[in-house]
């Protein structure tokens, strides 16, 4: 039995990889098939999890200098962690016919580990946000096959004497069109339809309560607006629902799986809560309010209009990198919520700026098909081994 295993560094690499186990699945249907995700608790559909993993305070934001992440890590465990998932990799060698590593150049080391035939999937870095430096690129040529996010920094690299496939940004596929029936119930009344991405991170369940206050407004100002709130995988509707109410929101459970709560105000209902996939809620999206990071990228790629907040200056570097590789499909705004609406609202105002977001994720994300041509090389490599 040829066996393959996906190592990922992040909750969005982690969802990138079993994209790509789908379609492996689907070439290779009797591979096995793993996963180690060196962050979170990753919920898989189509690998089998293995190895030590523990959700870290950062939710692995602790690229870029980011010092105080990395030291609430660090104060988690973030060290013996590693340890344990390198002493993991090393008494795998030999067991896999091909690794993949998803993710940016620290999963390939790890990866590397693992002494098996490497295939790396780029997410993190671009020529329009930040270069692979020379140490980096040194690792990438130990990989037998080489994928990245966008043709200009698979043409940098091919400068500086890499090998790399044509460019793959698995992304597009993992926001494709999904027609989920149960999203007509979910817009149902909303004349004006903004989808609210928290994250699937811990900090989601903070966000999720910052993008609320910045829909009040919006609703107070605009009574045809409403919203759908994305609860990702592994998160818990029942506290999102808690937290609302709290804040003041009315909150009616629903009987349905896929739209657990709803929340009104003065007896309109303004949002509604969906567990299902994001990518079914783009199309009757007119915006998306992201403070996510794949998710916020997948709305770009679908030319649905992002906003996200630059709540406080820990964040910021985060919003300020996500701009650099979306451009203008991206806005984001700081402020009080109060603040932030007016933001939404001048945009909601301007279809022309709209139109322009929507062109310009759709050019900056590329087409779709990433995942299957990634699968493809995985299972030519896997065959020769």
């Amino acid at each position: 039995m040829k066996r393959v295993l996906f190592v990922s560094n992040g909750h969005g690499e982690a969802a990138i990889a079993d994209r790509i186990a789908a379609e492996l699945r689907a070439i290779m249907p009797d591979a096995a098939l793993d996963h180690l995700g060196l962050v979170g608790e990753p919920i898989s559909d189509s690998m089998r999890e293995v190895g030590p993993r523990r959700t870290m305070p950062s939710g692995g934001l602790i690229a870029m200098g980011n010092i105080a992440n990395l030291m609430r890590d660090l104060r988690a465990g973030l060290l013996p962690l590693v340890a344990s998932q390198r002493r993991f990799l090393r008494r795998v060698r030999g067991s896999y016919d091909v690794a993949v590593a998803v993710g940016d150049v620290y999963a390939l080391a790890m990866t590397l580990r693992a002494r098996s035939s490497t295939v790396f999937v780029g997410t993190a870095k671009s020529v329009s946000v930040a270069r692979y430096g020379a140490f980096e690129e040194r690792i990438l040529a130990r990989a037998k096959a080489c994928f990245v996010r966008d043709e200009a920094t698979a043409q940098a690299l091919r400068g500086h004497g890499l090998s790399v496939e044509p460019s793959a940004n698995v992304i597009v596929d993992l926001f494709a069109a999904d027609d989920d029936p149960a999203v007509e119930t979910a817009i149902a009344g909303f004349a004006t339809m903004l989808a609210l991405f928290p994250g699937s991170r811990v900090s989601a369940y903070d966000d999720a309560a910052f993008l609320l206050q910045v829909l009040r407004a919006i609703a107070e100002w605009r009574p045809q607006v409403g919203a759908v709130l994305s609860i990702a995988r592994g998160l818990d509707a029942g506290r999102f629902a808690a937290d609302a109410q709290r804040a003041g929101w009315q909150v009616s459970r629903e009987s349905g799986d896929r739209i657990p709560f709803s929340l009104s105000l003065e007896g309109r209902t303004v949002v509604r809560a969906w567990t299902g996939s994001p990518a079914s809620l783009l199309k009757g999206a007119t915006l998306v309010l992201g403070q996510a990071g794949t998710a916020n990228e997948g709305a770009a790629a679908a030319g649905v209009p992002v906003v996200a907040f630059a709540r406080d200056t820990k964040a910021r570097w985060y919003r300020r990198r996500q701009q650099g590789l979306l451009g203008d499909a991206l806005a984001v705004i700081a402020g009080s919520p109060v603040e932030a609406a007016c933001g939404v609202c001048d945009i909601l105002n301007d279809p022309a700026r709209r139109r322009q977001m929507s062109e310009t994720g759709r050019a900056r994300l590329g087409a779709s098909g990433a995942a299957r041509r990634i699968a493809d090389r995985v299972a030519l490599l896997t065959r020769q081994s």
